[in-house]
């Protein structure tokens, strides 16, 4: 059960994120954007790895590092 509630929220979270890009209140290489992606996905990734979901697991972790240089790029330019 607890699992389920965790890729729910993870799920949730990178929706969040693509909605409110969808609907022009996020930037693609924005920090919120971006840090909802990674957090999202990280849930996600967490479950999958729980599960033994090697699909998942390789998709999560793409999709978290796809995550990371824009965030990176925005703390080094602070």
């Amino acid at each position: 059960m607890l699992y389920q509630l965790i890729s729910l929220l993870g799920a949730a979270i990178v929706l969040v994120g693509f909605v409110g890009l969808q609907l022009g209140r996020l930037d693609r290489m924005g920090a919120w954007f971006n840090g909802l992606n990674l957090v999202g996905s990280l849930f996600l990734l967490w479950v999958a790895w729980h599960d033994g979901r090697a699909g998942f697991i390789a998709l999560e972790l793409i999709w978290a590092a796809f995550s990371v240089p824009p965030l990176a790029r925005r703390a080094l330019a602070r």
